[in-house]
């Protein structure tokens, strides 16, 4: 059946009052859906929540990813000094330090139930795709802006929160104390306010969409690549 003009012109508009109300937080989103799919979905995410991930991918994650959020947390102490206003550089200075006290406590204190320590995470060689990944965060807050760099940061704190959401009933029959103790985390009243800070800042960006839309998509991919090397324990082939 054909589209009447009016009835086109009535879509048209719709389309752009869609785009009006949306933040730019949620238009990356849509944009990367395709994408956050298989991320949400990834075999080492399903097994992680079901219980069934091979203890020796999860431990070789946890020195891998404790690597990343060092970097994260110099990420944000970079771009603070590069913020267009006091305010946001408080947030930004807030955000590391929630970091510092959240994520990066929790691990270590996972580090301990698994026999490991903090030295241990710090001596383990980043593989190739988290080398990537974080020279790309880090080339990015010292070569752009402020908006750009937190956009490219958000992928990585939201895509935990959605995969928390999508696969937490998963937990109830989880056998593994240890992935269900990680999991919790990103269920958190706490976690959930990181999230949204990043975010806000997104949102209030001077920046249009478009200009920060390569970033948030090739940190998402990166996102993707960093479970694909752990589920697969990368290793240098050299």
């Amino acid at each position: 059946m054909k589209t009447s003009f009016s009835e086109s012109l009535k879509y048209f508009f719709y389309d752009i009052y869609v785009l009006m109300v949306m933040t730019n937080s949620s238009i990356l989103r849509k944009k990367a859906s395709n994408l956050w799919d298989k991320i949400l979905d990834h075999p080492f995410v399903v097994e992680l929540y079901t219980g069934k991930l091979p203890f020796s991918k999860f431990k070789y994650y946890i020195l891998q990813d404790y690597n990343y959020l060092v970097t994260m947390v110099r990420v944000l102490s970079i771009v603070a000094a590069k913020a267009p206003s006091v305010r946001h550089s408080r947030r930004a200075l807030q955000l590391a330090y929630m970091t510092v006290t959240g994520e990066m406590e929790n691990y270590e204190k996972l580090l301990s139930e698994i026999n490991l320590t903090t030295e241990d995470a710090v001596s383990t060689i980043p593989n190739p795709s988290n080398i990537a990944y974080m020279n790309f965060l880090l080339s990015t807050s010292f070569a752009t802006d402020y908006y750009t760099t937190m956009a490219a940061l958000l992928p990585c704190f939201w895509t935990y929160l959605e995969i928390a959401e999508r696969h937490k009933d998963k937990l109830e029959s989880n056998p593994s104390t240890l992935y269900r103790k990680w999991a919790s985390t990103y269920l958190s009243k706490e976690y959930r306010e990181i999230v949204n800070m990043f975010k806000e800042e997104v949102d209030s960006s001077r920046l249009s969409v478009d200009e920060m839309w390569p970033y948030f998509q090739l940190a998402s991919k990166y996102e993707y690549m960093f479970w694909s090397a752990a589920y697969g324990e990368e290793e240098w082939t050299i």
